[in-house]
């Protein structure tokens, strides 16, 4: 009797992982953070975790730099700060979190005036310049670029003031 639980424990803990894994992609991720006062960007690898249908997890420097997305929450740990927000109250991450859903469960770019998507070669560029405020916004644009056959990302720029931006380039 104790043989049959076992069985029917391990062959559910199996289908668990089992969709789990099938619906987790992980790739290699490399940031670069361009600072206009610092003369040489700081460069760090991670990886990227993808879980649908509305997870994302970006993983740099041992851990110590972090960008997720987990449904509407956005975290951001970069230099030690830790910055946390929802796009249902940000409108500035309200477009972005629409894109990267539409991106992750491989559906259509939702269309509005805070976006741009352009088409070259195998590759799908979307620009996300939020309106609004300018004054308290982290970052003043995102341009995200995926690949146009596989839906796989390609890179994630998130450019702050002036000069300065962080880049994810995946793997």
């Amino acid at each position: 009797m104790k043989t049959m639980k076992t069985r029917n424990l391990t062959g559910i803990f199996i289908i668990i992982c089992t969709f789990i894994f099938s619906h987790a992609a992980a790739q290699t991720v490399t940031r670069t953070q361009h600072r206009a006062a610092i003369a040489k960007d700081a460069v760090t690898t991670g990886t990227m975790t993808i879980r649908k249908p509305e997870y994302i997890s970006i993983m740099t420097n041992q851990d110590k730099e972090q960008l997720i997305m987990d449904g509407t929450k956005f975290t951001m740990t970069l230099g030690g700060k830790k910055h946390t927000t929802d796009s249902r109250k940000n409108a500035q991450f309200a477009t972005f979190h629409s894109v990267l859903t539409a991106v992750i469960n491989d559906q259509p770019i939702p269309q509005n005036e805070e976006l741009s998507v352009t088409n070259k070669g195998n590759r799908t560029t979307i620009t996300i310049t939020p309106k609004g405020k300018k004054k308290r916004q982290l970052f003043s644009s995102f341009v995200l670029t995926i690949n146009a056959k596989t839906k796989a990302f390609c890179t994630l720029r998130m450019n702050g003031r002036g000069e300065e931006y962080v880049e994810y380039d995946f793997k």
